[in-house]
């Protein structure tokens, strides 16, 4: 019998690092949005809900390259996608950096979107084919505190920069040298194999799996999970500044708090998870997330709002990550399709912010979309307490999850 092919400890870390840097790259596109929104505006001389709108390319690219992810590993190698896409993200930031014209910005916005989709993708086959059960679940809420760190770490360096009046894209060309290191990464490191489509009339393939209705439930939760927290954290900062006068380099500080309490919560979770259980908890995060966001748009000082808003990411309790683990609770067998279903649910929520919480200013004003991100967060309560109630627990066997280590050798492309 084989015995199994263990990969070298360095280029295990060298591609463990390239997939926590691509979970960098994406935070670091979206996070610095709503510190950045007034200083583009006044840029380009163009309305802020303009601006805001046009990061819908960002977003509704993201959502095509997680749909084009469902494809695109049957026909190239993990290292080409990777080496393609992150050297894609690198110059599309840099033509960023230079571009005065918007037809551009939305040109470079798109691409890097749909890069950012298909990337995210790679680096979670990467983890789940290099980790066995016992390590993916916490490498996982490691790729969740990567998504934190760059949210802290680029929404100060926003701050710091348009404090200073560094042109908007500054913070993105941080952003570009990230993309750079993950292509360095990509480049001195081996990829495992990844897996191929089978043969059409093969009847060993899995069949399409019926998801029951509390799977849809949990897609809609995670779509009303990123819409209202993207919504929220983007208009947040201009609600702050032009309607309670705060300056603007401190309004920017609460999306940098938000983004510290996120990360301090996904270390904490890590643990806790494991005394309270999923579906307890993912009630817990979902009230406390609710309830937490309430004083962001009540309160009026902005000490107050600074430790609100640190509140509030922490009460998150890197809520994504276990709702999505809560719904391949639902069925026996959680399989690649189901996850990545998940996903496109809190993706497609992700997409459609910009341009959903744009209309609403136009209808009314910033305070209206803080408004309705706290609504989004209570019926985002009602579809999770409607799932546990309509869903069935299931405990797959151990050798069904697809957390358990594959037999045998590892097959590996240089």
């Amino acid at each position: 019998m084989p015995s199994r092919v263990e990969p070298s400890v360095t280029n295990r870390y060298r591609i463990t690092l390239a997939s926590f840097l691509a979970y960098f790259v994406m935070s670091g596109m979206l996070a610095p949005i709503g510190i950045i929104l007034q200083p583009m505006a006044e840029h380009f001389d163009r309305p802020v809900t303009e601006i805001s709108a046009l990061f819908s390319w960002l977003t509704f690219g993201i959502l095509a390259g997680s749909i084009t992810a469902l494809l695109v590993f049957d026909w190239f190698s993990l290292k080409r996608i990777m080496l393609a896409l992150y050297l894609t993200i690198a110059a599309s930031l840099l033509l960023l950096g230079m571009a005065d014209d918007l037809l551009l910005v939305r040109a470079a916005l798109g691409l890097v979107g749909l890069c950012c989709g298909i990337g995210l993708a790679a680096a979670a086959s990467i983890i789940a084919s290099e980790y066995a059960a016992e390590r993916r679940a916490s490498m996982l809420v490691v790729t969740d505190a990567s998504f934190s760190v760059a949210g802290i770490v680029c929404s100060w360096v926003a701050i710091f920069l348009v404090a200073r009046e560094v042109q908007w894209s500054g913070t993105y060309q941080l952003v570009a040298g990230i993309a750079c290191m993950v292509v360095l990464l990509s480049v001195w490191s081996t990829f495992p194999a990844a897996p191929k489509r089978p043969p059409a009339g093969d009847r060993t393939a899995a069949p399409f799996e019926h998801w029951p209705a509390a799977v849809w439930l949990c897609i809609a939760a995670l779509f009303l999970y990123t819409m209202a927290q993207y919504s929220m954290l983007w208009w947040l900062p201009n609600h702050l500044e032009t309607a309670l006068d705060i300056p603007r380099q401190r309004a920017g500080e609460v999306v940098g708090q938000f983004w510290s309490g996120m990360l301090v919560a996904q270390l904490f979770v890590a643990w806790w998870v494991l005394k309270v259980g999923v579906p307890r908890l993912v009630l817990i995060g979902a009230t406390a997330t609710f309830l937490c966001s309430l004083p962001l748009w009540l309160h009026t000082q902005i000490n107050g709002l600074i430790l609100f808003a640190f509140v509030w990411g922490f009460a998150n309790l890197g809520l994504l990550k276990i709702i999505i683990s809560f719904g391949t609770m639902m069925v026996r067998t959680p399989t690649p399709r189901l996850v990545s279903g998940l996903l496109l649910g809190a993706t497609l929520g992700t997409s459609v912010s910009p341009w959903l919480s744009s209309r609403i200013v136009e209808w009314g004003s910033p305070l209206a979309v803080l408004q309705f991100s706290s609504f989004c967060y209570l019926l985002l309560i009602g579809l999770l307490i409607a799932a546990g109630r309509t869903g069935t627990l299931q405990h797959a066997e151990t050798e069904a999850l697809p957390g358990r280590a594959p037999e045998g050798p590892i097959a590996r492309e240089g």
